[in-house]
Protein backbone atom coordinates (compact mmCIF):
# COMPACT_ATOMS: atom_id res chain seq x y z
CA UNK A 1 0.00 0.00 0.00
CA UNK A 2 1.36 3.44 -0.93
CA UNK A 3 2.31 6.07 1.71
CA UNK A 4 -0.50 8.26 0.39
CA UNK A 5 -3.09 5.59 1.12
CA UNK A 6 -1.57 5.00 4.53
CA UNK A 7 -1.78 8.70 5.31
CA UNK A 8 -5.42 8.81 4.29
CA UNK A 9 -6.24 5.88 6.53
CA UNK A 10 -4.57 7.53 9.50
CA UNK A 11 -1.84 4.85 9.65
CA UNK A 12 1.03 7.30 9.43
CA UNK A 13 1.86 10.47 11.31
CA UNK A 14 2.79 12.38 8.18
CA UNK A 15 0.20 15.03 7.40
CA UNK A 16 -0.42 15.69 3.73
CA UNK A 17 -1.47 18.67 1.66
CA UNK A 18 -4.92 17.89 0.36
CA UNK A 19 -6.15 19.29 -2.97
CA UNK A 20 -9.36 21.17 -2.19
CA UNK A 21 -11.62 23.72 -3.81
CA UNK A 22 -11.97 27.09 -2.02
CA UNK A 23 -15.29 25.94 -0.53
CA UNK A 24 -13.79 22.68 0.67
CA UNK A 25 -10.92 24.61 2.27
CA UNK A 26 -13.38 26.62 4.36
CA UNK A 27 -15.46 23.59 5.31
CA UNK A 28 -12.58 21.22 6.00
CA UNK A 29 -12.50 21.78 9.76
CA UNK A 30 -9.93 22.80 12.40
CA UNK A 31 -10.77 26.38 11.47
CA UNK A 32 -9.37 28.13 14.54
CA UNK A 33 -6.04 26.34 14.35
CA UNK A 34 -5.69 26.78 10.61
CA UNK A 35 -6.72 30.45 10.53
CA UNK A 36 -4.34 31.32 13.35
CA UNK A 37 -1.49 29.50 11.63
CA UNK A 38 -2.33 31.15 8.31
CA UNK A 39 -2.28 34.67 9.73
CA UNK A 40 0.93 34.07 11.70
CA UNK A 41 2.58 32.65 8.60
CA UNK A 42 1.56 35.56 6.38
CA UNK A 43 2.63 38.18 8.92
CA UNK A 44 5.98 36.43 9.41
CA UNK A 45 6.38 36.29 5.63
CA UNK A 46 6.01 40.06 5.47
CA UNK A 47 8.47 40.50 8.34
CA UNK A 48 11.00 38.29 6.57
CA UNK A 49 10.65 40.31 3.38
CA UNK A 50 11.36 43.51 5.31
CA UNK A 51 14.42 41.89 6.92
CA UNK A 52 15.88 40.96 3.54
CA UNK A 53 15.05 44.39 2.14
CA UNK A 54 16.81 46.18 5.01
CA UNK A 55 19.90 43.96 4.66
CA UNK A 56 20.62 45.63 1.33
CA UNK A 57 22.32 42.44 0.10
CA UNK A 58 19.77 41.30 -2.46
CA UNK A 59 16.17 40.18 -2.65
CA UNK A 60 14.20 37.24 -3.97
CA UNK A 61 13.09 37.64 -7.63
CA UNK A 62 9.57 38.90 -6.93
CA UNK A 63 10.83 41.44 -4.39
CA UNK A 64 13.42 42.69 -6.87
CA UNK A 65 10.44 43.38 -9.11
CA UNK A 66 8.47 45.01 -6.28
CA UNK A 67 11.40 47.24 -5.39
CA UNK A 68 11.97 48.21 -9.02
CA UNK A 69 8.32 49.21 -9.41
CA UNK A 70 8.47 51.17 -6.15
CA UNK A 71 11.43 53.16 -7.45
CA UNK A 72 9.25 54.55 -10.25
CA UNK A 73 5.88 54.71 -8.50
CA UNK A 74 6.69 56.46 -5.25
CA UNK A 75 4.38 54.42 -3.01
CA UNK A 76 5.30 52.12 -0.12
CA UNK A 77 6.89 48.74 -0.77
CA UNK A 78 3.93 46.97 0.80
CA UNK A 79 1.51 48.82 -1.46
CA UNK A 80 3.39 47.55 -4.51
CA UNK A 81 3.23 44.01 -3.10
CA UNK A 82 -0.55 44.26 -2.60
CA UNK A 83 -1.27 45.78 -6.00
CA UNK A 84 0.97 43.23 -7.73
CA UNK A 85 -0.81 40.41 -5.90
CA UNK A 86 -4.21 41.46 -7.21
CA UNK A 87 -2.78 42.06 -10.69
CA UNK A 88 -1.44 38.49 -10.68
CA UNK A 89 -4.86 37.24 -9.55
CA UNK A 90 -6.31 38.69 -12.75
CA UNK A 91 -4.06 36.26 -14.62
CA UNK A 92 -5.84 33.42 -12.82
CA UNK A 93 -9.02 34.15 -14.79
CA UNK A 94 -7.91 32.62 -18.12
CA UNK A 95 -6.40 29.74 -16.12
CA UNK A 96 -9.88 29.08 -14.66
CA UNK A 97 -8.67 29.18 -11.08
CA UNK A 98 -10.53 30.45 -8.03
CA UNK A 99 -8.69 32.03 -5.10
CA UNK A 100 -9.12 30.56 -1.65
CA UNK A 101 -9.32 32.43 1.64
CA UNK A 102 -5.57 32.03 2.08
CA UNK A 103 -4.97 33.48 -1.37
CA UNK A 104 -6.97 36.62 -0.59
CA UNK A 105 -5.42 37.12 2.84
CA UNK A 106 -1.99 36.53 1.30
CA UNK A 107 -2.66 39.34 -1.15
CA UNK A 108 -3.25 41.85 1.66
CA UNK A 109 -1.55 40.79 4.89
CA UNK A 110 1.97 40.27 3.56
CA UNK A 111 2.15 43.80 2.17
CA UNK A 112 0.73 45.32 5.36
CA UNK A 113 3.17 43.34 7.53
CA UNK A 114 6.09 44.36 5.33
CA UNK A 115 5.27 48.06 5.61
CA UNK A 116 4.70 47.79 9.37
CA UNK A 117 8.10 46.14 9.84
CA UNK A 118 9.89 48.61 7.56
CA UNK A 119 8.49 51.48 9.64
CA UNK A 120 10.72 50.57 12.61
CA UNK A 121 13.42 48.30 11.14
CA UNK A 122 16.32 50.27 9.70
CA UNK A 123 19.30 49.15 7.63
CA UNK A 124 22.20 48.13 9.90
CA UNK A 125 25.50 49.93 9.53
CA UNK A 126 27.81 46.95 10.00
CA UNK A 127 28.22 44.31 7.30
CA UNK A 128 27.96 41.52 9.89
CA UNK A 129 24.56 42.79 11.08
CA UNK A 130 23.36 43.06 7.49
CA UNK A 131 24.32 39.44 6.82
CA UNK A 132 22.60 38.35 10.03
CA UNK A 133 19.47 40.20 8.91
CA UNK A 134 19.59 38.59 5.47
CA UNK A 135 20.12 35.03 6.71
CA UNK A 136 17.54 35.49 9.46
CA UNK A 137 15.10 36.79 6.86
CA UNK A 138 15.63 33.79 4.58
CA UNK A 139 15.11 31.31 7.44
CA UNK A 140 12.04 33.23 8.65
CA UNK A 141 10.72 33.17 5.08
CA UNK A 142 11.06 29.39 4.98
CA UNK A 143 9.24 29.02 8.29
CA UNK A 144 6.52 31.42 7.13
CA UNK A 145 6.06 29.46 3.91
CA UNK A 146 5.65 26.24 5.87
CA UNK A 147 3.11 27.88 8.15
CA UNK A 148 0.82 29.47 5.58
CA UNK A 149 1.02 26.67 3.01
CA UNK A 150 0.55 24.08 5.76
CA UNK A 151 -2.67 25.76 6.89
CA UNK A 152 -4.24 24.39 3.69
CA UNK A 153 -6.14 27.52 2.71
CA UNK A 154 -4.83 27.72 -0.83
CA UNK A 155 -1.68 29.04 -2.54
CA UNK A 156 -0.57 32.65 -2.77
CA UNK A 157 -1.25 34.55 -5.99
CA UNK A 158 2.25 33.98 -7.40
CA UNK A 159 2.42 30.28 -6.54
CA UNK A 160 -1.07 29.81 -7.94
CA UNK A 161 -0.01 31.43 -11.20
CA UNK A 162 2.90 29.00 -11.41
CA UNK A 163 0.83 25.88 -10.72
CA UNK A 164 -1.99 27.10 -12.96
CA UNK A 165 0.34 27.60 -15.93
CA UNK A 166 1.88 24.20 -15.25
CA UNK A 167 -1.54 22.57 -15.32
CA UNK A 168 -2.81 24.39 -18.41
CA UNK A 169 0.33 24.20 -20.55
CA UNK A 170 1.68 20.81 -19.54
CA UNK A 171 5.16 22.28 -19.09
CA UNK A 172 7.21 21.13 -16.14
CA UNK A 173 6.70 22.96 -12.85
CA UNK A 174 10.41 23.73 -12.65
CA UNK A 175 10.43 25.28 -16.14
CA UNK A 176 7.34 27.40 -15.44
CA UNK A 177 8.69 28.62 -12.10
CA UNK A 178 12.14 29.39 -13.52
CA UNK A 179 10.65 31.29 -16.47
CA UNK A 180 8.37 33.39 -14.28
CA UNK A 181 11.03 34.20 -11.70
CA UNK A 182 13.71 35.03 -14.27
CA UNK A 183 11.25 37.30 -16.05
CA UNK A 184 10.27 39.29 -12.96
CA UNK A 185 13.91 39.34 -11.80
CA UNK A 186 15.16 40.87 -15.04
CA UNK A 187 12.31 43.39 -15.20
CA UNK A 188 12.84 44.34 -11.57
CA UNK A 189 16.61 44.72 -12.06
CA UNK A 190 16.08 46.91 -15.12
CA UNK A 191 13.72 49.07 -13.04
CA UNK A 192 16.31 49.48 -10.29
CA UNK A 193 15.63 46.59 -7.92
CA UNK A 194 18.56 45.25 -5.89
CA UNK A 195 20.11 41.99 -7.09
CA UNK A 196 22.96 40.62 -5.00
CA UNK A 197 24.37 37.65 -3.15
CA UNK A 198 21.17 37.56 -1.14
CA UNK A 199 19.26 36.81 -4.34
CA UNK A 200 21.47 33.80 -5.03
CA UNK A 201 21.33 32.58 -1.43
CA UNK A 202 17.54 32.83 -1.39
CA UNK A 203 17.29 30.81 -4.59
CA UNK A 204 19.57 28.10 -3.16
CA UNK A 205 18.19 27.92 0.38
CA UNK A 206 14.46 28.54 0.20
CA UNK A 207 13.55 25.19 -1.36
CA UNK A 208 15.34 23.06 1.26
CA UNK A 209 14.03 25.29 4.07
CA UNK A 210 10.40 24.93 3.01
CA UNK A 211 10.98 21.19 2.56
CA UNK A 212 12.08 21.02 6.21
CA UNK A 213 9.38 23.26 7.71
CA UNK A 214 6.33 22.36 5.60
CA UNK A 215 5.92 18.83 7.00
CA UNK A 216 6.28 20.26 10.53
CA UNK A 217 3.42 22.72 10.06
CA UNK A 218 1.06 20.95 7.67
CA UNK A 219 -2.27 20.63 9.48
CA UNK A 220 -3.68 17.11 9.46
CA UNK A 221 -7.17 17.36 8.03
CA UNK A 222 -10.16 15.17 8.97
CA UNK A 223 -10.72 12.22 6.68
CA UNK A 224 -13.34 12.91 3.96
CA UNK A 225 -16.47 10.77 4.10
CA UNK A 226 -17.42 8.74 1.00
CA UNK A 227 -19.07 10.64 -1.85
CA UNK A 228 -22.87 10.70 -1.94
CA UNK A 229 -24.78 9.24 -4.83
CA UNK A 230 -25.00 12.69 -6.42
CA UNK A 231 -21.20 12.92 -6.49
CA UNK A 232 -20.84 15.54 -3.75
CA UNK A 233 -17.87 14.91 -1.46
CA UNK A 234 -18.70 15.67 2.15
CA UNK A 235 -16.26 16.40 4.99
CA UNK A 236 -16.45 14.83 8.41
Amino acid sequence: MSPLHLARRGLTRRAELRPMTPLQQVRAGRTGHRLTQLVIGLVLYGVSMAMMLRSGLGLDPWDVFHQGVQEHWGVSFGTVVIVTSFAVLLLWIPLRQWPGLGTLLNSVLIGLATDATLSFLHEPKSLLARWALLLGGIVANGIAGGLYIGSQYGPGPRDGLMTGLHRRTGLSLRLVRTTIELTVLVIGWLLGGVVGLGTVLYAVLIGPLVQVFLPMFTVRMPEPVPARADGVLLER
